[in-house]
């Protein structure tokens, strides 16, 4: 399947989006959708943004007891060993304090989208 640029009329004027744009918009708006609802613990919300969405429990307790939280995504690309992965490297803190060393996450598109692999 091809894929083109996706166009829209904004303000009157004619703007494009490389599909690498929205897949890279994808993978940003899931990790941000995933540190936004852990907080909760809630699994209903955040299993379904997992590939494995069965682990989401140990997972809220393991991310929980860190108080892991995002602090920015940093950079988003392909991760070159499947064209259907992206890298997403952020910042984020533990306990309140923030890491200088960057988190890198894997996303992977599947049937129902954008899902976040740990």
């Amino acid at each position: 399947m091809r894929r083109g640029l996706a166009c829209a009329v904004l303000g009157g004027l004619l703007a494009c989006a490389s599909p690498d744009a929205e897949r890279h918009a994808a993978a940003r708006d899931v990790v941000g959708r995933f540190f936004a609802a852990l907080p909760s613990g809630d699994c209903a919300v955040l299993g379904p943004l997992l590939t494995a969405p069965g682990a989401c429990p140990g997972l809220v307790t393991d991310l929980g007891a860190q108080g892991l939280s995002l602090v920015a995504v940093l950079e988003v690309k392909a991760d070159g060993r499947d064209p259907d992965a992206l890298l997403v490297r952020t910042r984020v803190a533990r306990g309140g304090a923030v890491h200088e060393q960057p988190l890198l996450l894997r996303v992977e598109r599947r049937s129902e989208g954008w899902r976040l692999r740990f």
